[in-house]
């Protein structure tokens, strides 16, 4: 999928998570959220990676359960780091980023499924 596609993916996702969990919220218009979206896509891409392989242990105890825990704290990093930035996406604990990362991953997954393109 395209850099921009996903991009607005997750832009989407995160603005329904703001919409569902209470705790989850932005303020601001829609090319902060872009870059809220941008900042998700970042930590995602680079710090995840590095905290699965430290907490793989973990993984395993858990059967892969533990990928939930980790996708909030990565939803709460977001949070930290939007707050730096000024970009109004704030997270106001670990509960409410558990649920909002579900919710970001069902919905990104559900729009991604309906944005892809068909393979030949």
């Amino acid at each position: 999928m395209p850099f921009l596609i996903r991009l607005l993916v997750n832009a989407a996702a995160l603005c329904v998570a703001t919409r569902i969990v209470t705790g989850v919220t932005y303020t601001g218009a829609l090319i902060p959220l872009i870059g809220v979206a941008l900042v998700f896509g970042l930590v995602n891409a680079i710090i995840r990676p590095i905290l699965k392989l430290v907490t793989f242990p973990l993984f395993i105890l858990t059967f892969g359960l533990f990928a939930f825990v980790l996708n909030g704290l990565m939803l709460w990093l977001t949070s930290s780091l939007s707050g730096g930035l000024g970009l109004g996406f704030h997270v106001a604990g670990f509960a409410p980023a558990f649920w909002g990362a579900l919710v970001v991953t069902v919905v990104s997954t559900l729009l991604g499924v309906l944005v892809a393109e068909p393979e030949d």
